[in-house]
């Protein structure tokens, strides 16, 4: 067992400067390594602490203080499932990202943890000797680490402001649309400080398909959303695309169907595309929809990622042009990346109309907040408010 520790933050709290310290706890020495290494190699993040086990996580976690953990399943003595509940008891605004390979079990507990509270999750790659494998592992992690830390050092920013000046200037009221922050990875998406994102409206053309992206954050964003959707799905077909890997997509549709209690599965490959029933795009194809005589139908394709995604968003977006035109809502959930804008640029040019979830509901700002920021959305919501929304769109209220 190798630990490394560095700075003297006070534990429980997060430090608003400096390297992100991760906590890297799995019991593979491989995978402990590989991970501290890409980690070592970013200039935004460093090495808190590499441990063996739950048990040591739970019981060095005061004197490590990480701001992230990512979190193994499978462990001797305390599984991560088991230390989850204990590591955020002890530092409450702890960014945990649960790690396990591709099983089924694996994939329900990571749900599981989700509602336990932690951020995220990641499957881990059966063969780190599989360079392709290796590779998205690698890029998926660092981001997840940089995003998800990037906004817990904002929302410690805000619960801490700097002190005043001695000779504060008159304060004036700010946008009501957040922007997200700049970090050392990305360009900031913001538009100009001295004005709101811009929002156009809706389309006038009633919409005839719902369609939604989402990424990190989107299997709790998607839950509450399609609760509230019952009369929606009624009326017409809604498909989804989740950033997420096969067997998670099963159990997330699985999960759809009880929350929404209307019929959710994975999309099959030429099935008839139907109001009633949500499609959700299957891990590791990308879904679209094209003409099959006088219906519509799902296609599927096993074709390279797009925008580091498969399945992606923007593949859906556009396709779903050809078969409604401009009568199509799109909603774009929490996320990183921009997955979905070039796609809702089309729909908007198309006529349909683009609905963002907001920054400040928003586990990563990125795929919504590059729709707001390309002024493409009829509106910026807070989760809680989309719902209510797409209801009245659908039911002629195109205010």
């Amino acid at each position: 067992m190798s630990v490394a520790f560095a700075g003297n933050s006070t534990p429980g709290s997060s430090r608003e400067a400096g390297p992100l310290r991760v906590m890297v706890v799995d019991d593979s020495v491989v995978i402990r390594g590989l991970i501290s290494r890409w980690i070592g190699a970013e200039h935004d993040m460093e090495v808190a602490a590499s441990l063996r086990t739950g048990l040591e996580a739970v019981n060095q976690i005061e004197r490590i203080n990480p701001d992230v953990a990512v979190l193994d399943i499978e462990m001797p003595e305390l599984d991560g499932i088991s230390a989850l509940p204990q590591l955020l008891a002890k530092k409450r605004d702890l960014v945990i990202i649960m790690a396990s390979t591709l099983t089924r079990r694996n994939a329900e507990i990571s749900f599981r943890a989700l509602s336990l509270g932690a951020a995220d999750y990641i499957p881990k790659p059966e063969s780190t000797r599989e360079a392709s494998a290796a590779d998205i592992f690698h890029h998926d992690l660092i981001q997840k680490i940089r995003h998800l830390g990037a906004r817990l050092r904002r929302k410690a920013a805000v619960a801490s402001p700097p002190l005043a000046p001695a000779s504060p200037a008159p304060a004036t009221r700010g946008p009501v649309v957040a922007r997200p922050a700049a970090s050392a990875a990305a360009p900031a998406l913001h538009a100009s400080s001295s004005s709101p994102l811009s929002t156009r409206p809706f389309s006038t053309q009633a919409p005839r398909v719902l369609l939604i992206g989402s990424s990190t954050g989107g299997p709790q964003a998607l839950m509450a959303l399609v609760a509230e959707l019952g009369p929606v799905i009624d009326r017409v077909p809604v498909l989804i695309t989740q950033h997420m890997p096969p067997t998670f997509t099963t159990i997330l549709a699985e999960h759809l169907a009880r929350t929404s209690r209307k019929p959710a599965a994975e999309a099959v490959d030429g099935e008839p595309v139907k109001p009633g029933r949500i499609y959700l795009a299957p891990g590791g194809k990308h879904m679209r929809v094209v003409r099959s005589g006088a219906d519509v139908a799902i296609a599927l394709d096993d074709g390279p990622a797009v925008n580091f995604c498969k399945p992606a968003v923007d593949p859906l977006f556009t396709s779903a042009i050809d078969i409604w035109h401009g009568a199509i809502l799109s909603v774009i959930l929490t996320g990183m990346g921009s997955d979905g804008m070039r796609g809702g640029k089309d729909i908007v040019a198309a006529g349909g109309s683009v609905i963002a979830q907001d920054e400040a509901s928003s586990v990563v700002w990125g795929m919504p907040g590059a729709a707001a920021n390309a002024g493409i959305c009829a509106a910026i919501l807070p989760l809680n408010q989309i719902g209510a929304r797409v209801n009245r769109l659908f039911a002629g209220d195109r205010s």
